[in-house]
């Protein structure tokens, strides 16, 4: 558990304020080595705060470059960055700990803001809130062209989730959802496949190729008198 770097009292989870002081703590980074803040502030804005974005390089293989509100110390990642850094800082993760899932998600509280839809940094049209992968816990917004903000906190929690197999088990939930969607179509290509009941049209089928699709699991009596209304029309 992580302390207050200014009076030492333990931080709730999903949070950087102590309940003790009421400082804030950038304490998400704390697992990266390095990082350096860049003089100059982004263009991007906070949606939390208004205030111009810090961007910072993390150093992570060179240039790793995301921004950062010096206030609330929340986050703002380009597409593919968030992913990313969780590959770089969590890594030897090879086993699902379901029960560790479960405990991390169990003493999570509502971060500081409740449910609350926020702009794009970028472009302050209002992001999208998504559940980041399975069973995380974490409420990320979205912006599809621009990025991914998370309020402090939630990356830390992202960190343990990981830690804990989350990514393996959401993986794993995305293979089986892919199985079950072949299968579902598998079975409705079979039953498509399936001889009409009670048909028994012996003329040409070619100009009735088009309707059998649509009344291949439907009533016979249609069908057929479908099939002779074709037939008086092309004689």
């Amino acid at each position: 558990m992580a302390n207050c770097s200014n009076c030492s009292a333990p931080l709730p989870p999903n949070s950087i304020r102590c309940d003790y002081c009421g400082s804030r703590n950038d304490i998400d980074l704390k697992g990266i080595n390095y990082y350096t803040t860049h003089e100059v502030d982004s263009t991007r804005v906070c949606p939390r705060c208004a205030i111009p974005l810090q961007t910072i390089d993390l150093k992570l293989d060179g240039r790793f470059l995301i921004e950062r509100c010096d206030e609330c110390l929340g986050l703002f990642f380009d597409p593919g960055e968030l992913e990313a850094l969780l590959e770089a800082t969590v890594a030897n993760v090879f086993a699902i700990d379901r029960s560790r899932l479960d405990t991390i998600n169990t003493a999570l509280r509502p971060n500081d803001y409740g449910v609350s839809y926020v702009k794009c940094p970028v472009c302050a049209t209002i992001m999208n809130r998504i559940n980041f992968g399975t069973k995380s816990g974490v409420i990320v917004d979205r912006c599809k062209e621009h990025g991914v903000w998370l309020d402090g906190g939630e990356l830390r929690h992202l960190f343990e989730w990981m830690k804990a197999g989350g990514k393996l088990l959401d993986q794993e939930r995305q293979e089986q959802r892919k199985k079950n969607e072949a299968e579902q179509e598998r079975e409705r290509r079979d039953r498509l496949a399936q001889p009409i009941p009670g048909g028994n049209y012996q003329g040409d089928d070619s100009s009735f190729d088009d309707y059998g699709s649509v009344l291949r699991m439907g009533d016979p009596d249609l069908f057929h008198l479908i099939r002779k209304a074709i037939d008086f029309f092309t004689r």
